[in-house]
């Protein structure tokens, strides 16, 4: 059983979807007693970087999430909640990865001329995860993002937008993906096949 985290930040139609076309017994929910009865967990998210904190401390969920042995994966902005702090609102994150957010205006090079957010396709390079078991180097999927986890111990694959950027992050039972694995056609299919297959 998967759970996925409820906390009204979500991309949840999409990722619902994704677990349906492969079969994947799932469950939504805010409930932390409902959340630890399953296999693994998701944390998607879309939105503004301090109101999702807000909203995961509102629903008692930051100790769950920090504390839970169960394979966790973040996808968009449920990875950067994973990370040490985010510019998105000035704000303290999860800190289970040790990277930092920070918007690609303020990395980009001088005169760079490139849109933000990315929207659309782009290659992931270095893979260094389990979730990557079958996916080829070079692989393309699918981005919309205005902020970017730096590079560190805890990339799993990079990705480059005018600078290298950490689009997975892996340590221990978490995980995350800063493209949107359920929207990258048979590359985030596998991915997502990939974690479906892990438990703690």
């Amino acid at each position: 059983m998967t759970g996925i985290i409820d906390y009204e930040a979500g991309n949840i139609r999409s990722v619902e979807n994704a677990l349906k076309r492969l079969g994947a017994d799932y469950v939504l929910s805010r409930d932390t007693a409902v959340l630890s009865a399953c296999d693994r967990l998701l944390l998607p998210g879309v939105g503004e970087a301090g109101w999702a904190m807000a909203k995961l401390r509102e629903n008692n969920l930051v100790d769950f999430i920090r504390n839970t042995d169960k394979p966790l994966l973040g996808i968009c902005l449920g990875m950067q909640l994973l990370c040490s702090r985010s510019e998105e609102g000035d704000v303290e994150c999860l800190g289970i990865f040790r990277n930092k957010v920070r918007h690609f205006s303020h990395v980009f090079p001088a005169g760079i001329g490139l849109k933000v957010p990315q929207i659309g396709w782009n290659d992931i390079t270095s893979l260094k995860s389990g979730l990557f078991d079958g996916v080829k180097e070079g692989s393309y999927v699918y981005f919309v993002h205005s902020y970017c986890a730096d590079i560190g111990e805890d990339t799993a694959s990079v990705t480059e937008y005018g600078i290298p950027f950490s689009s997975s992050l892996c340590r221990g039972n978490f995980m995350g993906c800063q493209f949107h694995p359920e929207k990258s056609g048979d590359t985030g299919e596998r991915i997502i096949g990939n974690f479906l297959g892990l438990t703690d």
